[in-house]
């Protein structure tokens, strides 16, 4: 797999909120990770019943943003210069898969803890827009190979996600990072208007995830993280926050939702992948973070079929239109959707 584009911190800067949660300030942005190999280590992937591995938590509530439906709405008045910008003629690629690369594990992954788990303390170099800690991050939390060094922890207890950006451990048990954001999984609220979190947009990562076992269970029901490699210095709801300096009106702002066209035959597709472009027709994909073309985020797992997963490529910006998403919104600052 050719390596991914790399991104650069912006330094933060407050910014005017626009409209429907248009926001501002410069994030911490990560940068992608490289393609599959074949090689096999020891899985740290969670499962189990519930929501792909959270035991009773819901992965948000149903009327999140996230599950939406938008295979209906309307396309947005600037699609077409959103899409060329990214790339029509770029295939999509999912930035996860089995196995390593460059000696990490593909994709972004994530644990559980139990109501035990220690808290410990977090320092973050963005404090004024993280949740301040303890954060029940154990000592073996896997870490996001790569720049962005994402670490993602459920608190199963508690139905609590605790997300970090730029995560390095402590000698002390503790850890120093970028940024740092907490979420109730039972909850449809947002970060603060401006406000970043472990991503760019100020989003929650994990619920954005492709995650082999809801795949495997023929379903994904919720839309899916991607990043583009030159966005707007704006945000559209539900995002939060913008990674931009850019004014162009051409360049996609953060919260950008993308949708498969509806006639897209899928059938000859490995099943793998078939699952996850249905999954682009009905629920879509936002744009969370700058990165390269069209990478679809998801969680490292020994069961992926790397090979298959590049069925995904012959699905290319053209192939996708940007959807007006502003008759979800209940308010600006909730991710809460109308029926």
């Amino acid at each position: 797999m050719e390596p991914r584009a790399h991104r650069t911190v912006l330094a933060v800067a407050a910014m005017t909120v626009v409209v429907a949660a248009f926001t501002a300030c410069v994030p911490p942005t990560p940068s992608p990770t490289p393609t599959p190999t074949t090689s096999r280590p020891p899985t740290t992937v969670p499962s189990g019943p519930g929501s792909a591995g959270l035991g009773a938590c819901p992965l948000f509530p149903a009327d999140n943003v996230w599950h939406a439906d938008v295979s209906a709405l309307p396309v947005h008045a600037r699609s077409a210069a959103w899409r060329s910008s990214v790339g029509l003629g770029t295939g999509l690629k999912a930035d996860f898969g089995s196995g390593l690369w460059d000696g990490g594990r593909i994709g972004i992954p994530w644990t559980t803890v139990d109501g035990g788990q220690a808290r410990v303390p977090v320092s973050f170099y963005y404090p004024d827009e993280s949740d301040p800690g303890p954060y029940p991050i154990p000592a073996d939390a896997p870490v996001e190979h790569g720049s962005d060094h994402h670490v993602l922890v459920v608190d199963r207890a508690d139905c609590e996600l605790y997300e970090v950006f730029d995560a390095r451990r402590r000698p002390d048990g503790g850890w120093d990072a970028g940024s740092g954001a907490r979420w109730d999984l039972r909850s449809n609220s947002l970060r603060p208007a401006g406000w970043t979190s472990a991503d760019a947009a100020g989003l929650p990562i994990l619920a954005g995830l492709v995650r082999y076992e809801e795949v495997a269970a023929g379903r994904i029901d919720h839309a899916i993280r991607f990043t583009a490699p030159r966005t707007q210095r704006s945000a559209l709801w539900p995002a939060r926050h913008v990674a931009s300096s850019s004014t162009d009106p051409d360049l996609p702002p953060m919260g950008a939702w993308f949708r498969l066209r509806a006639d897209y035959d899928t059938s000859r597709m490995h099943p793998q992948a078939r699952v996850i472009a249905e999954a682009l027709k009905t629920h879509g994909m936002i744009l969370a973070d700058n990165g390269s073309s069209w990478y679809r985020s998801g969680a490292p797992d020994e069961r992926w079929d790397n090979d298959g997963l590049r069925d995904l490529l012959e699905i290319t910006g053209a192939d996708l239109s940007a959807v007006d998403a502003s008759s979800l919104m209940v308010h600006p600052d909730s991710a809460q959707v109308r029926d």
